[in-house]
C-alpha cells in the first residue's frame, strides 16, 4: 500500500451560468428540466467499468478554448507528469488565476509537490475527479451512480429533475441529468470550495459559480480513433493493464464545458475518451496510507472532533 500510495502522489502532485452560495435562489438549469423522459428501449447502456489511464490532464478538445495544458515535457513530447507546470499563459485565465497556475508550476519546477484533492486525501469535485483512471457507471431510471476508484469516491446523479430553486454547496455538487437521444446529459452547480478547491491537477482554481455540463456517448472505436490518438501524444499513459490495448468495442467518450465567470475568461471545454476495463476493480484507499513521502508530513485528511461511535 506504502508503493501504490507513493506512486500516486507523485503522479498526482498537482493535482458560464453562476452558482449560487449557500442559500441563495437559482433559476433552474433549462437542460436537466427536461419535460419528457426517454424510453428505456431507446436507452445507451453506459454501465460498467471504463478505463482512462493517463495522469497529466484533460484531453484537447477539436475545436475552441481549451484547458490548461503541461508546459513541460518528456523527451518523447508528451506531458511530463514529473514536473507539473500548467500553462499560464492560456487566455481562457483571468490574471489572478493564472499567478495561481504559475506558482503551482514554480513549486513543480523546484521539485517540491504541492497538495491537491488527490495527495490529501480530500473530495476531488468536478471536473478535478476525471483525472481517475477507472471509473464504474451504475444506470437506473431515476439516478446515475459514478464511483471512482481513488478513494471510492461516489458522485449521484438524479434523473429528469432540476436543480432545486436554493441550491447548498457540496463536494461533488447538485447534478441533474437527462438523456438526448443517444447521449446522456449532466448538469453541475453548487460545487463546494475547499481547502485544496482546483479544477486540474495543474492547481487551476474555481469559485462556488463553477458550473459544469458533460455529455457522455457511445462510439465506435473507429470514430473516436483520433481523439484516442491526440491524447496519446498529449499525455502521459501509464501501465495499460487495464484495459486490452487490442479492443476495438464501444468507447464512452465524455465531451465537458466549464463555465466559472470569476476565474476564466471565457467557457472552454475538454474531453475524456474511456475504453472498457477487462480487469476487476480494485480499490485505492486514500486515508489508509496518510504519510506523504515527499514531505515526510502526514496529509490533510479530514477528520471529525469525536469518533462516530
Amino acid at each position: 500500500m506504502n508503493v501504490r500510495r507513493s506512486f500516486l502522489l507523485l503522479v498526482t502532485l498537482a493535482a458560464a451560468a453562476a452558482t449560487p452560495a449557500l442559500g441563495q435562489a437559482v433559476a433552474p438549469a433549462a437542460g436537466p428540466a427536461h419535460s419528457g423522459t426517454q424510453s428505456a428501449a431507446s436507452i445507451p447502456d453506459f454501465s460498467g467499468i471504463w478505463s482512462h489511464p493517463y495522469l497529466t490532464g484533460f484531453e484537447i478538445p477539436f475545436s475552441g478554448p481549451g484547458p490548461v495544458l503541461n508546459r513541460a515535457r518528456s523527451p518523447n513530447g508528451v506531458a511530463n507528469f514529473q514536473k507539473l507546470v500548467g500553462d499560464y499563459t492560456n487566455p481562457i485565465l483571468q490574471p489572478w488565476a493564472a499567478e495561481v497556475v504559475k506558482k503551482h508550476g514554480e513549486t513543480s519546477l523546484a521539485g517540491v509537490g504541492y497538495p491537491t484533492p488527490s495527495n490529501q486525501c480530500w473530495p476531488g469535485g468536478v471536473p478535478y475527479v476525471f483525472w481517475d483512471f477507472l471509473m464504474q457507471m451504475f444506470q437506473q431510471p431515476d439516478q446515475i451512480t459514478m464511483i471512482y476508484r481513488h478513494g471510492n469516491e461516489v458522485r449521484r446523479v438524479r434523473m429528469n429533475e432540476p436543480h432545486p430553486a436554493q441550491v447548498t454547496p457540496s463536494w461533488y455538487g447538485d447534478s441533474v441529468g437527462h438523456y438526448e437521444g443517444d447521449t446522456l446529459v449532466i448538469d453541475t452547480i453548487g460545487i463546494k470550495i475547499g481547502p485544496f478547491a482546483m479544477v486540474d491537477m495543474y492547481g487551476t482554481p474555481h469559485t462556488e459559480a463553477l458550473h459544469v455540463v458533460e455529455r457522455y456517448r457511445l462510439l465506435d472505436y473507429a470514430a473516436a480513433s483520433e481523439a484516442i490518438a491526440r491524447n496519446d501524444k498529449e499525455n502521459f499513459g501509464v501501465r495499460q493493464d487495464s484495459f486490452d490495448p487490442n479492443y476495438r468495442g464501444k468507447v464512452l467518450q465524455l465531451q465537458f464545458s466549464v463555465e466559472d465567470p470569476g476565474v476564466f475568461t471565457v467557457p472552454w471545454s475538454s474531453m475524456i475518451t474511456y475504453r472498457r476495463s477487462f480487469n476487476e476493480w480494485t480499490d485505492l484507499i486514500c486515508a489508509e496510507n496518510t504519510r506523504e513521502y515527499y514531505t515526510g508530513r502526514n496529509s490533510a485528511v479530514p477528520t471529525a472532533d469525536k469518533p462516530d461511535f
